[in-house]
C-alpha cells in the first residue's frame, strides 16, 4: 500500500509551504495514469458492491464513481492553479450526484462511495487507499480558520452512513466508523469508532484477522 505521508512529501507541487496543491499519493501526472486510476476506481466500486452486475452498469449508473472520476480532474486543475474552473466543476457534480468533494481535497487510490447522497469531503481532508464512505458521510471541520482542519484518513477506513467525522482528525489505518457515529477525537489503527460523541472500541481480532464488514449497520449501534 502507498505510505500516504511519505509520497504526499514528495508531490508537493510548491513544496512543503503549498501543501494543498499536492497530487494525492501513488498519482502521477499524465492522462494515461489518469486513466489508470480511473479504472482502478470502477473495479473498486464493482468489487465492493455485491449489487452491481458489470462494469458497464457501475461507469453509466453509480453516482459515487462519477463523484470520484469529476474529482480526479478538478484536483489536478486545482493542482494545476486553475482554481475557479475547479470549484465550478466541482459544484456542477455536486448538483449532478449529492455527493460535494472539495478540488482541494487528497483522496488517494479506489475510494469507494457507496450510494453517496449527502457525502462532504472538506478541502483539506487526506483518504488514503482503499478507503469506503458510506451515504451522507462528513469529513468537515470544525472551525472556520485557514489551514489543516479536516480529517486524515489512513488504508482501508470505513466511514458509515451518517457518520460525522470533524476537524484535523486522524484516523487510524483499517479504522471503521460507526453509522451516525460523531467523531471529533483521533481513532486508532484497527479500532472501531460508535456513538455521540464516538468511544472508541478496541475488536479482540486484529484487522487482518476478522473479516472484512462492509455494512456499517452490521458493526454499530445506531443512535437517533
Amino acid at each position: 500500500m502507498t505510505d500516504l505521508r511519505a509520497v504526499r512529501a514528495e508531490t508537493m507541487a510548491g513544496g512543503p509551504d503549498d501543501p494543498e496543491h499536492a497530487l494525492p499519493p501513488g498519482h502521477r501526472p499524465g492522462l494515461r495514469h489518469l486513466l489508470e486510476i480511473l479504472l482502478e476506481d470502477l473495479d473498486a466500486a464493482h468489487a465492493h458492491d455485491p449489487a452491481a452486475r458489470t462494469r458497464i452498469e457501475v461507469a453509466l449508473a453509480y453516482p459515487g464513481v462519477h463523484a470520484l472520476w469529476m474529482h480526479r480532474l478538478s484536483h489536478r486543475m486545482w493542482h494545476a492553479r486553475l482554481r475557479l474552473p475547479a470549484r465550478l466543476l466541482s459544484q456542477m457534480t455536486r448538483f449532478a450526484t449529492g455527493i460535494e468533494i472539495h478540488p482541494g481535497a487528497i483522496i488517494g487510490r479506489r475510494l469507494f462511495i457507496d450510494h453517496g447522497m449527502g457525502v462532504v469531503i472538506g478541502q483539506t481532508a487526506e483518504i488514503g487507499d482503499d478507503c469506503i464512505l458510506f451515504h451522507g458521510s462528513t469529513l468537515g471541520g470544525r472551525s472556520m480558520t485557514t489551514g489543516k482542519r479536516h480529517p486524515t484518513l489512513g488504508d482501508r477506513v470505513m466511514v458509515g452512513a451518517g457518520a460525522k467525522v470533524l476537524g484535523p482528525i486522524k484516523l487510524g489505518d483499517d479504522a471503521q466508523i460507526g453509522a451516525n457515529a460523531v467523531v471529533v477525537h483521533d481513532v486508532p489503527a484497527g479500532a472501531v469508532a460508535v456513538g455521540v460523541p464516538a468511544e472508541v472500541k478496541y475488536p479482540k481480532l486484529t484487522p487482518s484477522e476478522r473479516p472484512r464488514n462492509e455494512d456499517a449497520s452490521m458493526l454499530i449501534e445506531y443512535v437517533i
